[in-house]
């Protein structure tokens, strides 16, 4: 594969030549160019203020000609720089040649592509390649409208490689891919990795991301949704962070999936349970329309497709007009004509009306493939601070709901557990009263969840430590409280089965 040259955008780099891209990411990491790296040259705000796409701090703190100024200067803040200062850094003939950079006259050289240090998981030096100008934030951000944009990395990104489940799978198909990063998470853990995209230029970025951080090439298709799957290939892992914009129309590929209201969240989820392998998850972003005389909760509930158990935590909540505005500045559209900007918000604002949509929800979606007879799907709101990365939280929570479904209230007393990590303990009252109103548990860690307890409760979890059963600690409770053992045993199990589902408790199997 070599260039692209899709219309109004610039050429991008070759894929096919390997050797370059290696040869780019030693001279890369020699100079330091690397997260770290960046955050030592451009100091906290500066570095912070890139994120925001504002570039003027950074500029400021690269006035200098030393390696590292000057990567960042050519490959971040997209400034020419002098052929020859260039070629004391980068293999400057072979970068040319490939694509990587091009000739900007007055002997002086541009990269063609946004570059971004991006620090894996475990430490690792990537690297993430976007359209110039797109390493964060939405098109309206660099002014730059052309629907075949491929943007980097930005807050839903990271969102989605953090709750994604990290364990070691034999095949990942990563939807929509972008920029790849979600398949260069995915390389870490899964033999095979398949990452998909409608736009082909976000296929070439991806190969171009895949190769300059060292990590296996992927098997790239073109296509919408599902399309490029064979009819029966499945997966242990599938992720997407899709175009899941609510809009009228379908003007940036990007973000908007051309699909009325939040049918294409609502097909992804829908299709994704036949791909998927017995005990594999699919995870996804997505918006969903609250609609007047309808309960949101039951609306994503019936996109749950059969066989599969679901976590579903809606995140944020804005009403239309907050949601128009929105995507109206991400496209930039703030900044051109008033009379133009007005015509698209009332476009937006009548799809709206017809569609008797409300609000738009903004969250997370995770299936996993059960045989169980009943699978479990839980729907909540969760707008509070969770600690990421949260994959492995997700999935401890499918764990647990195995455990409950399989343990009977009589077997759910001669289980032993262990109070998690971190969770503490609340009183609630007036000052001076004997009793406190109500008693809470926190969560320090994780989704740092919160839950009222009795007395009761309260003082299972504290002696949770795994040493005795269950069913040996009520009746202790019940002679310390004067109250009857058997009545303890009848009524506490459904409290016990809510503090595991939450978390507060991990069974000891």
């Amino acid at each position: 594969m070599g260039g692209v040259t899709d219309t109004g955008l610039a050429p991008l780099p070759a894929t096919d030549r390997p050797d370059v891209a290696a040869r780019l990411r030693d001279a890369l990491l020699a100079a330091s160019f690397t997260a770290d790296g960046l955050l030592d040259l451009l100091g906290a705000p500066a570095y912070a203020a890139l994120a925001r796409s504002e570039t003027v701090p950074a500029l400021r703190a690269t006035r200098g000609d030393t390696p590292l100024e000057t990567l960042v200067r050519l490959f971040l803040l997209q400034q020419p720089a002098p052929r020859a200062r260039v070629a004391t850094v980068l293999p400057v003939d072979e970068a040319l040649e490939s694509g990587w950079l091009t000739e900007a006259g007055h002997g002086q050289v541009a990269a063609t592509v946004d570059v971004r240090p991006f620090g894996g998981p475990d430490g690792e030096d990537w690297f993430i390649v976007s359209d110039l100008g797109c390493a964060v934030g939405g098109a309206g951000g660099i002014g730059q409208r052309d629907e075949e944009v491929v943007l980097g990395v930005g807050g839903a990104s990271t969102t989605l490689a953090g709750i994604t489940v990290r364990t070691p799978v034999g095949s990942a198909l990563d939807l929509g891919t972008g920029s790849g990063i979600q398949a260069l998470h995915a390389s870490r853990h899964a033999t095979r990795v398949t990452a998909t995209d409608v736009n082909p230029r976000a296929l070439h970025i991806t190969a171009l991301t895949l190769a300059l951080s060292g990590a296996p090439a992927a098997d790239l298709r073109t296509g919408s949704l599902f399309e490029p799957v064979k009819q029966d290939e499945t997966f242990d892992l599938i992720v997407s962070n899709p175009p899941f914009v609510i809009s009228p129309g379908a003007r940036l590929t990007y973000r908007d999936g051309g699909m009325g209201g939040d049918d294409l969240c609502r097909s992804l989820v829908q299709q994704a349970g036949e791909r998927l392998n017995q005990g594999g998850f699919a995870q996804f972003l997505a918006n969903w329309q609250h609609v007047a005389g309808e309960d949101w909760q039951d609306r994503l509930r019936s996109w749950v497709p059969r066989g599969c158990d679901a976590w579903i935590v809606q995140r944020e909540v804005q009403d239309v007009t907050q949601y128009a505005e929105l995507w109206l500045r991400d496209a930039g559209d703030h900044r051109g004509d008033p009379a133009e900007y007005q015509a698209r918000y009332d476009a937006w604002l009548d799809e709206f009306e017809a569609r008797k949509v409300r609000a738009v929800g903004f969250g997370w979606i995770t299936l996993r493939r059960t045989g169980a007879a009943e699978p479990s799907v839980t729907v909540e709101e969760w707008p509070h601070p969770v600690e990421q990365p949260l994959g492995e939280v997700i999935r401890a929570h499918f764990d647990r709901l195995d455990y409950l479904r399989e343990y009977d209230d009589a077997a759910l007393l001669e289980g032993h557990f262990k109070l998690a990590a971190e969770v503490v303990q609340e009183q609630v009252g007036l000052p001076g009263a004997e009793d406190p109103e109500h008693v809470v548990l926190r969560q320090h860690r994780g989704m740092r969840r919160a839950t009222k307890v009795d007395t009761v409760g309260a003082g299972f979890a504290g002696v949770c430590d795994g040493s005795l059963s269950a069913g040996r600690i009520l009746d202790a409770i019940a002679q310390l409280v004067g109250e009857d053992p058997v009545l303890l045993r009848d009524r506490t199990p459904a409290q016990i089965r809510l503090l595991v589902e939450q978390g507060f408790l991990e069974p000891q199997v």
